[in-house]
């Protein structure tokens, strides 16, 4: 049987009202709650689903772990490689050398980074080779002197598959004539687009016995970078090869290159929650104003209740009761509309672009151009939460005030 605090609680949201402003406000209150709660639900899951999508494209082409010396030349690379692989969470290892260089092509000339890879190796720790638009990683071997540029790089001085360009290694050569840049002629074998523009329009690639020789490393390599099964524990798989490693090798992770990128997302994304959490507190705000009418159109009943024998407790469980409905009511149909909505953005937004004859993010202008959304169970569950907590707390002024009411003064004039 029901407690007659919720019987009564809830015949008063049901019952039809001599007020219907009252019934306005409560309905203005229920719309707030929910379109709060849902646009929370929705620009949280879009904001994962870039943070994810950006993640997942720079460490496409940037290490999890990098493994390098205090001078950057690791000389016993392999051995390294193999006590790195021997750690449970390493899915892949492979060396690289990494130096500066200038692209000259006819009049056109353009800095860039080059990265000596292994074509074998190099899937294992980057997905560049998903990424190519034009040729693979399979024709940069070793001797032939070929290069796979980023697609920026390669429209910037205007080549294509099979050009002949410079390569100029800014260490120089002692001659009789001075000291002059070592110049090596390459040619075009391949070209990759990642989608970042660091990497697309900074990075070229090329064989590393080849950049070896260039820059007269010996056997010796930049480093070897890793892939790990689960990038969350980069940190700590760092701190355990750090342990095992010799003290002169330095060990790197993605959190630590990239920390002030992922930061800012994160920041970014907790200050467009404190913003969109403000339209649900401004919702609940209503329902204090609505119970306040209530309470006041009610005078005569509540004194009714209490010379009946109601304690001031169960006046104020009546009117909790009458708040809270409207704060679950609203949240709910706000958590249900918008995982309804994050889980069918490919398709919400396609629709609305070709009905609206726009393309809300241009190819030409992000490097994104399909909006992500990855829903977190995390997320839902506290937007919830905060919600029916915030909408309890906006009862609790105006069950107090119907308490307090004085059943001789509310039934003097009756």
């Amino acid at each position: 049987m029901l407690p007659y605090e919720l019987f009564v609680g809830l015949r008063y949201t049901r019952a039809k009202r001599r007020n219907h402003f009252i019934s306005f406000i409560s309905l203005i209150s229920m719309v707030g709650i929910a379109l709060g709660v849902a646009a929370l639900i929705v620009v949280l899951s879009v904001m994962n689903g870039f943070q994810k999508e950006l993640r997942s494209r720079i460490l496409g082409v940037a290490a999890h772990v990098e493994i390098t010396s205090d001078n950057n030349l690791l000389q016993n690379w392999r051995n390294v490689a193999s006590i790195a692989s021997q750690n449970p969470e390493v899915k892949g290892a492979a060396p690289y050398v990494l130096a500066q260089g200038m692209l000259s092509l006819d009049q056109s000339v353009q800095g860039v980074y080059i990265r000596g890879i292994l074509p074998s190796e190099e899937p294992k720790v980057a997905d560049i080779g998903s990424h190519m638009k034009k040729g693979s990683l399979e024709n940069l071997k070793s001797g032939e002197f070929g290069i796979v540029l980023g697609s920026e790089v390669a429209r910037s001085i205007g080549a294509t598959m099979g050009d002949k360009i410079v390569l100029i290694a800014p260490q120089g050569q002692v001659t009789p004539a001075g000291i002059l840049p070592r110049l090596k002629q390459f040619t075009v074998v391949g070209i990759f687009e990642v989608g970042m523009f660091e990497f697309d329009s900074g990075l070229a690639l090329v064989n590393l016995s080849d950049a070896e020789r260039l820059y007269r490393m010996g056997d010796a390599v930049t480093g070897v970078r890793l892939k790990l099964k689960n990038l969350d524990l980069a940190p700590q798989v760092s701190e355990e090869l750090q342990a095992k490693l010799p003290p002169d090798v330095i060990v790197t992770d993605w959190t630590r290159q990239h920390a002030n990128f992922f930061r800012a997302v994160k920041i970014e994304k907790n200050v467009m929650f404190i913003i969109l959490f403000l339209i649900v507190a401004v919702a609940t705000f209503n329902i204090v104003s609505t119970l306040v009418m209530m309470v006041t159109d009610k005078q005569s009943d509540i004194a009714i209740l209490r010379t009946l024998g109601a304690s001031p407790a169960s006046i104020m469980k009546i009117f909790v009761v009458q708040g809270s409905l409207i704060g679950v009511i609203g949240t709910l149909l706000g958590v249900f509309f918008g995982v309804l909505i994050a889980l069918n953005i490919d398709v919400i937004v396609p629709f609305s672009e070709h009905v609206f004859h726009t393309h809300f993010l241009a190819k030409d202008v992000y490097y994104i151009s399909e909006v992500p959304s990855s829903l977190e169970k995390s997320d839902v569950v506290s937007i919830t939460l905060l919600s029916l907590t915030l909408s309890l707390l906006a009862t609790l002024y105006p069950s107090f005030r119907a308490s307090r009411v004085n059943p001789a003064e509310a039934l003097r004039y009756e």
